[in-house]
């Protein structure tokens, strides 16, 4: 059974919403009631996300962002401040994969992971924060990966980059409750995606998680009580294969 959440005139920004986990999610959330600003680099997949949206009754709008690039991001936020005049939910799911053994890793590609999965991160974290403070009030939701705990050969560079976000999160989960603002991060193993794809061609598809399944995760935090907050989850497919 679905979760539902009560998100009316909540005002939701996720990044990497143009597929995968972050297309899910921006569905999830606009099914349950949020106005969604939908983010990503390819601007067919943004709008296919926001007609998708709007065809189930719901209510988004669709901004093309590379967060790898600052002034972007910053644009991003200014657009949705304008749209919907509050930042009430920030989901960070945009993030790349490179994969390989480090000693053949160049540093070009460990520079594209970290501009991306960490300083994307970071920069969509301060952004959203500057509006919530004044209000009082928000979630910031990013999602990380099994490998922000555990090690797979040929991922290291990878790894660096969760592992950044791990920190991140830790940090700005107490720094941001003296302004009443929860911070949580998810874990997914294994998903169906592009991107584990890529990463681990060896599996056997039919044994991962689909995006739907982390949109789910993020519903369940959602619905938490006001006198709770969740600072990690770890979701995994249930088989003998805990990916």
């Amino acid at each position: 059974m679905s979760i539902q959440v009560d998100l009316s005139g909540q005002a939701v920004v996720v990044t990497g919403a143009g597929r995968g986990i972050g297309r899910a999610i921006a569905l999830a959330l606009a099914k349950n009631g949020a106005t969604v600003v939908a983010s990503a680099r390819t601007q067919s997949q943004i709008e296919e996300t926001v007609r998708t949206i709007s065809q189930a009754g719901g209510k988004s709008a669709a901004y093309r962002c590379d967060i790898a690039d600052e002034s972007q991001i910053n644009h991003m936020f200014e657009f949705a401040m304008d749209q919907f005049g509050r930042i009430d939910i920030l989901v960070n799911n945009a993030g790349i994969g490179l994969f390989g053994a480090l000693h053949n890793f160049s540093t070009a590609d460990l520079d594209k992971l970290l501009a991306v999965n960490m300083r994307g991160t970071y920069i969509c974290c301060r952004e959203a924060l500057q509006r919530m403070i004044p209000c009082r009030s928000g979630w910031i939701i990013n999602i990380s990966s099994v490998v922000g705990f555990k090690g797979y050969p040929n991922q290291s560079a990878y790894t660096a980059s969760k592992h950044a976000i791990v920190g991140l999160t830790k940090s700005l989960a107490v720094e941001a409750q003296e302004y009443n603002i929860r911070v949580s991060m998810i874990h997914p193993g294994g998903v169906d995606t592009d991107l584990v794809g890529d990463a681990r061609p060896d599996l056997d598809r039919s044994i991962l998680l689909q995006p739907e399944d982390i949109a789910e995760a993020v519903l369940y935090l959602l619905n938490l009580s006001d006198r709770c907050t969740v600072d990690e989850l770890y979701i995994r497919r249930r088989s003998s294969q805990p990916f």
